[in-house]
Parts: structure tokens; sequence; C-alpha cells
């Protein structure tokens, strides 16, 4: 049996905990480097297609230029080594180790390619599922191409860590003019009079990949989805709150700073899109 996690770095299969990584790294230094997270079910990557064409979109977008198959295919090399039924699989690509000067190095170097996986024993959000989360909202001071799922996650680190000793389960980002682009690590969906309000697709938001699918699962259920910008202000009319996320799923919320949405439980229509993500991976699962 294999030491979980179970890795692959640059093409050689270990533990993760033996890998070493140069100081010089450009991803250590600048966070100069993109990153996937994928859902292990029933040992297999969930959402495989939709991930890996946001992987190529990254890479793409910031210039790093990686063999995309081979990574795909050590993906699935290092799923199988590892016997994972139920985890995640994590891949990062930076773009190496050079001396550090902040523009790209000339002549490039070959980038450094991490995968690894790892089981999940206990969903840490299984206490939330049907009561509900409580989030805490804080200022958005990212950088300007949130769109890109780049390594840079300091911001997103200091609004977890504002939720999580607020005792908050997430944080809600709110942009200078009052609207909520998303989570920490979550995309965010509101309903007002049976209709689901998302913020629309641009470079101020990561394109979620469970929030693509929740698009479509809304579609199939009949519940119309209308994008908006979300406002701080207006949380006090909605009638119902959910997030999604790769680990989380959909997530009703129940409150927010410390104030209830609606009646503080969790709504019809977001039990309807549960239910309906839970079909959807049986399905899937038994294909």
């Amino acid at each position: 049996m294999v030491q979980l996690p179970w890795a692959n770095w640059n093409g050689a299969a270990m533990p993760l905990t033996d890998i070493t990584v140069s100081v010089l790294d450009r991803g250590f230094l600048f966070g100069d480097g993109i990153y996937e997270v994928l859902r292990i079910y029933g040992g297999r990557p969930f959402l495989l297609r939709e991930h890996f064409q946001r992987l190529r979109r990254s890479l793409k977008e910031i210039r790093i230029e990686a063999d995309v198959e081979r990574i795909e295919q050590r993906m699935h090399d290092t799923l199988r080594e590892s016997g994972v039924q139920s985890g995640l699989v994590y891949i990062q690509v930076t773009r190496g180790a050079a001396s550090r000067t902040h523009r790209f190095p000339d002549p490039p170097v070959a980038p450094n390619e991490l995968i690894y996986v790892d089981a999940i024993e206990l969903d840490p959000y299984e206490p939330f599922r049907n009561g509900g989360a409580k989030l805490l909202t804080v200022d958005d001071v990212r950088w300007g191409r949130c769109d890109i799922k780049s390594v840079n996650l300091l911001a997103n680190c200091l609004a977890a860590q504002a939720a999580f000793e607020a005792g908050c389960l997430e944080a809600l980002l709110v942009d200078r003019d009052g609207t909520i682009t998303e989570g920490s690590h979550t995309s965010i969906f509101g309903v007002h009079n049976g209709r689901i309000m998302v913020t629309p697709m641009g470079p101020h938001i990561l394109p979620g990949i469970t929030r693509g699918l929740m698009v479509k699962l809304a579609d199939r259920a009949g519940v119309e989805i209308v994008e908006g910008r979300l406002q701080r202000s207006a949380l006090a009319d909605l009638d119902e709150m959910f997030l999604t996320g790769t680990t989380a799923e959909v997530l009703p919320v129940t409150e927010v700073d410390g104030r209830a949405i609606a009646d503080g439980r969790p709504g019809p229509v977001t039990q309807r899109l549960v239910a309906a993500y839970a079909a959807y991976l049986r399905d899937w699962l038994a294909e």
C-alpha cells in the first residue's frame, strides 16, 4: 500500500512528503503558477473535462507552456497507484526554477509539475449540509484577474482566516461598490422569488466548475437563473442562499454577518438543487 498523500513530481512517483522543491521555484518566490483541484468519487475524477479546460486556460493566460496531455496521464497514473476511492487530486504547475528576476526566465526553463492524491475520510462539510452555514463578509482586495486559478491566494487566506475567527464557515468577498463577488474558495448563489441569482462571469470571479454544473442543473430542474450583481445591502431581501465548490458541493447558507437569511433555514430551491446534484452524481457513478 502506498503512503498517502501519493504524489508525482515532474514524472517521478513518490510520497508527497519526499518531494523537495528548489527555493528558486517561481511559484515559491512569486506565486508564478496555477493549480486545479478535482474531487474523486468511486476512484474517478469528477468533472474531469471541465477542470482540464480551465487548467489549459489558466496556463495560456499566464503564458506557461506545459504538456497538458502528459499531466492528465500522470494524474490518472497517480490516482490509480494511490488506490484512493474518495478524495481529492491536486495539480500545480509553476514556471519552474530560475534566477530570481521578475521577468520570465530567458531562455525559458522547464515548468515544475506537481500532482498528488489524498483521501477524504470524513466530509468536513457534513455538519452544515442540513443545518446550513454561517458566512462573514470581508472586503475583496484580490488582484484584477481572479478568473485565473493562480496560486496567489494570500487575500483568500486572509478572508478565510477572518471567517474562521468569527466562527463562520466561509468568507464572502465584497467589492468596493458593495457587490458580493464570490467566497474565498466557493461560488455563491442567492434566491429571490424562486429565481436564482448568480454573479456574471468575468475577470473578477473564478469560473467555478461546480458553479457551471449548478447552472446546468438548475436549468434542467426548471429553476430560472438570472445573472446579476448581488449587493451586500440586498442580503436581507433574499429568500435563500447557497454556495458551491469542489469539496463543498452544494451547501445551504443560513446566516451572514450574524443575520439570518430569511427564516434561517435551508430553503426549498436549495434543497431541490442539493437533490439534483446528488442525482447527477449517482448517474455519473453508474456510467
